[in-house]
């Protein structure tokens, strides 16, 4: 039986709090493009909705568990 994906904070993969990096991890590409992709939303939109959208992710999303794999 396949086991069910969840979205964590990336422990290994973080430059402020790991939600990219684990966002990342979540859709299996590289946390760099995630992070690009975010700075250019954040640039050509505005960047105050996206600062309180990471904080209120850092703060709902959990941290990986250490004894996944």
């Amino acid at each position: 039986m396949s086991e069910k994906k969840k979205l964590y904070r990336s422990l290994t993969d973080k430059k402020v709090s790991g939600v990219l990096g684990g966002i990342a991890e979540y859709f299996g590409i590289d946390a760099t493009l995630v992070r690009i992709a975010f700075a250019a939303v954040a640039v050509f939109t505005a960047a105050f909705p996206c600062i309180v959208l990471y904080i209120i992710c850092a703060l709902v999303i959990p941290a990986r568990p250490l004894d996944l794999p």
